[in-house]
């Protein structure tokens, strides 16, 4: 595996470019980062990323502020693409023991499924706007109360999660839950919704071999517009 950072060339005319074409459409980042593989193109996704901001403590390029940046694990390495894209490119393969402590960093698509009336399947629910809905129905209209009863569907969301995935959230309290979005893509005729809502905190390895998968694979939906990465590191001390 690998772990990268990607930047975007500094050329004037290229960045214009990008923007226009990648500024809030999650299609468009997705297909310019399928560039960095050329040799999967049209398969299966080998990767799974991360879209930020740049800022000024990565670099002494005042230009380079404000500008997109990916971080991106994948099964190969990805390949720059001339005048385009940068890339820094490490091998990824960490070997974190069970009882670890690491700080976390994770952008998800927290959902539920629920059973409706008059489906066969199972339909799947945005985490946040179902405890809403759920609140409003028990008579609840308090907004702190509400806002409440959402995170802590958010957190329980992560915690199930972590079971799966061999981690458990240090304090769940103390699970930070920031920029909450809703988005809407359009791909010809077709729509799509999501949500996407960013972790911070920190968890304790329970198994290694199923928090590797974690790392790997990314955790929840939404991987092919950003969501499911989960960025670690050792804490400090």
């Amino acid at each position: 595996m690998f772990f990268s950072r990607v930047r975007i060339e500094t050329g004037a005319m290229v960045q214009a470019r990008l923007l226009k074409e990648c500024q809030g459409d999650l299609y468009a980042i997705h297909q310019l980062l399928w560039k960095l593989f050329p040799d999967d193109s049209g398969g299966r996704r080998p990767f799974l990323f991360r879209q930020e901001i740049e800022k000024e403590q990565l670099t002494i390029e005042n230009t380079r502020r404000g500008l997109p940046l990916f971080y991106v694990v994948s099964q190969r390495a990805p390949v720059p693409v001339n005048g385009l894209l940068n890339v820094d490119i490490k091998e990824y393969c960490p070997k974190i023991k069970a009882g670890t402590r690491l700080s976390f960093d994770v952008r998800v698509n927290p959902v539920i499924a629920r059973k409706t009336d008059g489906k066969e399947n199972s339909v799947k629910h945005d985490v946040l706007m179902d405890a809403k809905h759920q609140a409003k129905a028990r008579g609840i209209t308090d907004s702190l109360e509400i806002a409440s009863l959402m995170q802590n569907a958010v957190s329980e969301w992560f915690l199930e999660k972590g079971n799966v995935f061999g981690f458990q959230p240090e304090n769940s309290d103390m699970v930070e839950i920031t920029s909450y979005r809703q988005h809407l893509l359009r791909k010809g005729s077709n729509r799509i919704r999501f949500s996407s809502v960013d972790l911070t905190g920190v968890l304790r390895v329970v198994d290694s071999n199923l928090f590797e998968k974690a790392l790997f694979n990314g955790i929840g939906s939404a991987k092919a517009f950003g969501c499911g990465l989960l960025l670690v590191k050792p804490l400090q001390g």
